[in-house]
């Protein structure tokens, strides 16, 4: 199982963003063996949200051979032309190291910044995805004409990634979404507390089922999302876990075990359980202290986990 790490885009301190500390977590990740940096997309939320697709960009260079990902970017909010325009220039820009992952989005307040029908979301998903891969591809064959985005004309330039680059879709795991799933994506991204390790398991398996081609090739896993805090008391940990409920709108004991927050006992408990449901990658999330929450999960957190590997070594082309 791999490990990547969300950018930390939201204000939670009010300390605003700096373009240095974002390269220095990049540089970060990077050092300690991370395999992702990832980028999720707002418009709007209850606390300031820098733009997922800008802040990728500016890290290119600091992130080395880490793969950047959208996780996830909302093609109807944002309009598939536009969001495929951005992914096939941070593909080049990055040189082939980008991961456009998708997802329909749950927030009306987004819906209504870009006019659009919050009620009509998921058939315009459906077909806003069917576009972005006809748009990233290589051949000319562009999906058909559909009902909300009848004229998917070409755009140039292409990705620099053969083919295009790999699309990850997200649901939470309900039928009909791991329906869309393989339907549409080469992976399924999981929203670490919006799932748990035994729902997870179950919706690998259903997806398998539900494969319509026969190559016989699972879908790339990766559970996005994971809040991170590695604190040593559970006073510490009572106070986070209320204070990522209030910024989620959730039941702070809901929270509890599913989310790395706690000692690195309790951390490595709930990572041991995605890692033997089969998970290929975990994108934790630090709520704070971001650079040393990611020294703490490769230093004390992942040894605890699968026989005591560390994240170096299994990133990708790591020796």
């Amino acid at each position: 199982m791999e490990y990547g790490a969300h950018l930390p885009l939201i204000d939670l301190d009010g300390r605003g963003w700096d373009a240095g500390r974002l390269s220095s977590y990049a540089r970060t990740a990077q050092r300690l063996g991370f395999a992702t940096l990832a980028a999720n997309d707002h418009l709007s939320f209850r606390r300031p949200w820098l733009d997922g697709i800008v802040s990728l960009a500016s890290v290119i260079d600091a992130s080395g051979d880490l793969d950047l990902a959208t996780t996830v970017a909302l093609p109807v909010v944002r309009g598939p032309a536009a969001l495929a325009k951005a992914a096939a220039a941070l593909d080049i820009l990055s040189d082939g190291r980008f991961v456009l992952g998708v997802g329909a989005g749950s927030s009306a307040t987004d819906y209504a910044l870009s006019g659009v029908d919050f009620d009509e979301r998921w058939p315009r998903f459906e077909e806003a995805v069917r576009v972005l891969r006809s748009q990233l591809g290589r051949d000319d064959d562009l999906s058909p004409r559909g009902r909300f985005y009848p004229d998917p004309t070409p755009l140039a330039p292409k990705p620099k990634r053969s083919g295009r680059p790999p699309v990850w879709v997200a649901s939470w795991g309900s039928p009909a979404g791991l329906r869309r799933v393989a339907r549409l994506g080469d992976g399924w991204l999981a929203s670490a507390y919006n799932t748990t390790p035994d729902q997870l398991a179950h919706g690998r398996e259903v997806l398998r089922a539900s494969r319509s081609d026969s190559s016989n090739r699972d879908l790339t896993c990766v559970v996005a999302t994971m809040w991170t805090q590695v604190t040593p008391t559970e006073r510490e940990r009572s106070q986070w876990l209320i204070r990522l409920a209030g910024l989620l709108g959730r039941d702070e004991h809901d929270l509890a075990g599913r989310v790395l927050i706690g000692s690195s006992e309790q951390c490595a408990a709930l990572l041991r359980e995605y890692h033997d449901a089969g998970v290929d990658q975990v994108l934790v999330w630090p709520l704070a202290d971001h650079e040393r929450q990611l020294e703490l999960v490769v230093q004390e957190v992942i040894p605890l986990v699968a026989g005591g590997n560390s994240a170096s070594g299994r990133r990708r082309g790591a020796e």
